[in-house]
């Protein structure tokens, strides 16, 4: 008779969600001494998967991708469901926890139909959905024409194939863990600041239920952790939504986090910029951070970020 698998971890069905959920089960197995048939994949086809055409901002934003998962949860049908960071609310609900954050990959984004910045030919026709890519790309490349792209990994890379756009942007650890690193060229962080929590995966369970917690805890990366909540503690204290053209980048100097952040104009024609040391005994700098950069943003910039709700806490 087949033991019952110790885990039930819920995925979205996308190639690259199942390929994070897969990262996750080896993971989980080599830490706990498991075979892979202890932790049973569950996958789930996410709202946001079902609409291909119109940007996310304009369909329901980042809820789409988690709505169905907590569903579950709550409905005990799963014990954990993987998360791409960067596509989770940073308003949870009460009745769940981020419990793992893997080590995380590749922050970088990836230019794919030109060798770099410079050399995308001028006028070209740049496809994404992403606020924080648009804009930045604008500001880069004003001669630059934004269309929207969605869809999963291979999709955008077929439509760019197909001529809808000269280039696209994708996430290096996104093409990584589905064994494309080979694919376009790595533009520098420090340049081209990524998203928040770009190249995390989180494992979500519920707050209540200790025992896996406990189990979900031994792939608990640490620093890796840190960063990722240090940038969801801005995102949240900015009150930024999928219509917020925001880039982060984080780095570790000794037990500090240096967190650099840049708010945008949808046209890229303004930006605002600063930083902050995140420490043990400093939590708040996120927020102080961001109280700053609201302070000082632009009229192109401020309607897109609409502060800390009142009485907020800080993202779990």
């Amino acid at each position: 008779m087949t033991d019952q698998p110790k885990l039930r971890l819920g995925t979205r069905q996308s190639p690259l969600a199942m390929a994070q959920a897969r990262e996750a089960r080896a993971r989980l197995c080599a830490a706990h001494g498991w075979p892979e048939s202890a932790v049973e994949l569950v996958p789930v086809r996410a709202s946001g998967d079902k609409v291909q055409d119109r940007p996310l901002a304009e369909i329901g934003g980042k809820a789409l991708w988690t709505k169905e998962l907590d569903a579950w949860l709550g409905e005990g049908r799963i014990d954990g469901a993987v998360h791409s960071m960067k596509d989770v609310e940073t308003v949870r609900p009460q009745a769940l926890a981020i419990a793992a954050i893997l080590p995380r990959a590749d922050v970088r984004d990836v230019l794919v139909g030109a060798a770099s910045l410079a050399e995308i030919p001028r006028g070209a026709r740049v496809g994404t959905s992403a606020p924080r890519r648009a804009a930045q790309m604008l500001h880069h490349r004003p001669d630059c024409a934004v269309v929207t792209f969605r869809g999963n990994v291979a999709t955008r890379l077929a439509r760019l194939a197909s001529g809808e756009a000269e280039v696209t942007l994708l996430a290096a650890a996104g093409l990584g863990r589905l064994g494309e690193e080979g694919v376009g060229t790595p533009l520098p962080a420090t340049d081209w600041l990524p998203a928040p929590a770009q190249g995390a995966i989180g494992i979500e369970c519920r707050a209540g239920d200790a025992a896996v917690r406990a189990l979900l805890a031994a792939v608990d990366h640490a620093p890796s952790r840190a960063s990722v909540l240090a940038e969801r503690a801005l995102l949240a204290a900015l009150g930024a939504t999928c219509h917020s053209p925001v880039a982060a980048l984080s780095r570790h100097e000794g037990e500090a986090i240096v967190l650099r952040a840049v708010l945008f104009s949808p046209d890229g024609n303004e930006r605002v910029e600063g930083e902050c040391r995140v420490t043990p005994g400093a939590p708040g700098a996120p927020a102080a951070l961001a109280a700053d950069l609201l302070a000082r943003a632009t009229p192109g910039i401020a309607p897109h970020f609409a502060g800390p709700p009142e009485g907020a806490a800080t993202p779990r």
